[in-house]
């Protein structure tokens, strides 16, 4: 199961296609439910490919881990995913305490939030965001108000487990066409990060997407504005058009957090502006955006580029302590 699943998270890491990382956690599903006794007997008649979910890859997977070895292919996915960063960014990844951006099945991700969680802690995270979307996000299946309040009370309940990691609650809220937010005011203030970001019209006008995102960093119940030029870096979705140093100065003034996404496809915002957000002075939120499991491993991406353009450690938001967010989502008085 261990090496079924190392091989889903190196697979989702890589952004491999979901098929192929769901063959590999049904596997450690459907071994899960067995003895270790039937496993081990299935495995030597040959007949673990019988078991429903298992095929003939995961399989032979599962055969050579019995046999005490490294399966081969997962030794050529750990080859491939190299050793762990020692190089850009690793000094300041190694300094972040949490993740203040990731998805779950409850909107668009793959994974349960309990899974999201629990990788969250392996990686050594004291703590980490929900932010599944907002209900206007229908084709990421968007949490309406309902939906969040329930979420809540589950997110509550994996806490009592959990300790002394914490999931904070959170939300990726839309920004509306008029700079406005896409949930109930009174619920987003329940929350303990707001995560806002531009995902429809990425297209209009620079001016009026100026004033809408003014608008929306300046909004008190806004800590973080996500992905902010909306670009694909593969050049499918190019740089929504805004003024960056006005949108930077609303933050600055407001105490709001741009991110910095790490997601292989993002790496918003762009190096140039990166350096006009340190300039402005704000703070940053360095962050998967993560969809799956796998990808709560990317930050160092966002890490090698804060470094590369001179962002302050001190600035960083993840770098602190859970209360320590929490005290300046609330007041936006940063430690010290």
């Amino acid at each position: 199961m261990a090496a079924l699943e190392r091989i889903a998270f190196l697979l989702e890491r890589a952004l491999a296609p979901s098929y192929r990382v769901k063959a590999f956690r049904t596997a450690a599903a459907a071994l899960a439910g067995l003895g270790p006794e039937e496993v081990a007997a299935r495995a030597r008649a040959g007949t673990l490919e019988r078991l429903r979910g298992v095929g003939p890859k995961t399989a032979q997977v599962a055969r050579e881990a019995l046999a005490g070895e490294v399966p081969a292919y997962l030794r050529k996915l750990e080859d491939e995913a190299g050793q762990p960063a020692t190089g850009a960014g690793a000094a300041l990844r190694a300094l972040l305490r949490g993740d203040c951006h990731l998805h779950s099945d409850w909107s668009d991700g793959g994974s349960p939030i309990e899974e999201m969680g629990r990788t969250a802690a392996e990686l050594g995270h004291e703590w980490a965001v929900l932010t599944d979307h907002s209900p206007r996000l229908t084709v990421a299946r968007g949490l309406s108000a309902e939906r969040l309040r329930e979420q809540l009370d589950v997110v509550a309940e994996l806490n009592e487990r959990w300790a002394p990691f914490r999931l904070l609650t959170g939300i990726e809220c839309d920004i509306l066409l008029d700079g406005s937010l896409d949930q109930e005011p009174e619920l987003l203030d329940r929350l303990d990060v707001v995560v806002a970001s531009v995902h429809s019209k990425l297209r209009m006008e620079g001016p009026a997407m100026t004033r809408r995102m003014v608008k929306a960093v300046t909004n008190p119940l806004v800590d973080v504005l996500g992905h902010c030029t909306g670009r694909l870096v593969s050049g499918k979705r190019p740089e929504s058009q805004f003024d960056a140093d006005e949108v930077f100065a609303a933050c600055a003034r407001s105490g709001t957090a741009v991110e910095i996404n790490s997601r292989p496809e993002r790496l918003d915002p762009p190096r140039r502006l990166l350096r006009k957000a340190v300039a402005a002075g704000v703070y940053f939120a360095i962050d998967t955006d993560a969809h799956a499991p796998g990808q709560l491993d990317w930050q160092i991406l966002g890490c090698a580029r804060a470094e590369e353009c001179g962002v302050p450690p001190e600035r960083v938001v993840n770098t602190w302590s859970a209360d320590e967010l929490l005290t300046w989502t609330r007041t936006r008085e940063g430690p010290g």
